[in-house]
């Protein structure tokens, strides 16, 4: 999953070297921290957060595990 939204985020950014993805596993999720450069926040959330939106659909929409929910930080 992290390999996704690091393809996802990558084409879309100034710095890619400064894409950063870690995992954090709970008993009922897996929350998933995404940190990009200062200068390419507003490139990665988009007008009215419609391209971090897209992101997470896609992310959500591509979960193996059926039991645990993903959840999509973008920082």
């Amino acid at each position: 999953m992290k390999a996704l939204i690091e393809s996802i985020v990558t084409p879309l950014v100034d710095y890619p070297e400064d894409v950063n993805v870690t995992e954090r596993e709970e008993e009922t999720k897996i929350v998933y921290h995404l940190t990009v450069n200062q200068n390419d926040v507003g490139k990665v959330i988009g007008k009215n957060g419609r391209i971090a939106k897209a992101i997470r659909t896609v992310v959500y929409a591509a979960k193996t595990d059926a039991n645990k929910r993903i959840y999509l930080d973008i920082m």
